[in-house]
């Protein structure tokens, strides 16, 4: 885990926030769906943890979109 949060890695986090409450589910069901915790979401959601490209995977066909689609800038 990271110990500062850059400005990229917390809109990245936010951005995905976004993402997963438009689909209506919950950091605990998208923790569920990808096979880790809910904690290591809220990490994501809130810049101090970058999921790996195997994690963009897994979240991007939880949410039903491209990796793509996951990334703000």
């Amino acid at each position: 885990m990271k110990t500062k949060v850059t400005q990229k890695d917390y809109k990245l986090g936010r951005h995905l926030q976004k993402m997963r409450k438009s689909k209506d589910i919950t950091q605990e069901g998208l923790a569920e769906k990808i096979g880790t915790s809910q904690t290591w979401i809220a990490y994501i959601e809130t810049g101090r943890y970058t999921p790996n490209m195997k994690m963009f995977q897994k979240i991007a066909k939880a949410l039903g979109v491209q990796v793509k689609d996951l990334i703000p800038f």
